[in-house]
């Protein structure tokens, strides 16, 4: 019973910020301004303290800061739920929530780290930046991101979808 109602209190949550992050749409390419502007989006202190860190860290190698983007956190929040919902830790339909950034924000380019059960922001940004992949996307050719954690009500794990892209 506690396991069906969690199930209904997710999906709840996960149609929700689905509504509450979607646009009107825009021609591909072309930048929705709109979008960056009206996605509401509230950050909870480790999301802040993480974004922080990233951008600390890409100023201390010579990189731009990057700008976080409201309706990018909300695509990468959609995915923490999924992945939550579903168990699972992956980068399943990447290639979609890429292609809503593209269309809707006009992204040259989109990158995407996700992490796991990192307690602080610190341990997740380290684990990123011992991964090659991953580190490659915190120094890549990036000028705005969003990212989300949630955290697993049952088991207290936090998820972690920081998305990066070029515009």
């Amino acid at each position: 019973m506690k396991r069906f109602i969690l199930q209904t209190l997710l999906i709840g949550s996960l149609v929700l910020t689905m509504n509450s992050c979607s646009s009107d749409g825009s021609e591909l390419n072309t930048v929705d301004t709109k979008a960056m502007v009206d996605a509401q989006y509230t950050y909870s202190d480790l999301e802040l303290e993480t974004m922080d860190l990233i951008n600390e860290y890409r100023v201390s190698v010579g990189l731009n800061a990057l700008e976080k983007i409201n309706y990018i956190s909300c695509k990468s929040e959609v995915h923490d739920n999924y992945m939550i919902l579903n168990n699972v830790v992956n980068h399943d339909d990447f290639e979609a929530r890429a292609e809503d950034i593209v269309t809707n924000l006009g992204a040259k380019r989109v990158g995407e780290n996700i992490a796991y059960n990192y307690r602080t922001p610190a341990e997740a940004l380290k684990a990123w930046l011992a991964s090659p992949g991953h580190k490659k996307n915190i120094e890549g050719d990036f000028t705005h991101f969003g990212l989300a954690i949630r955290e697993n009500a049952t088991t207290g794990k936090k998820y972690y979808t920081n998305i990066f892209a070029k515009i």
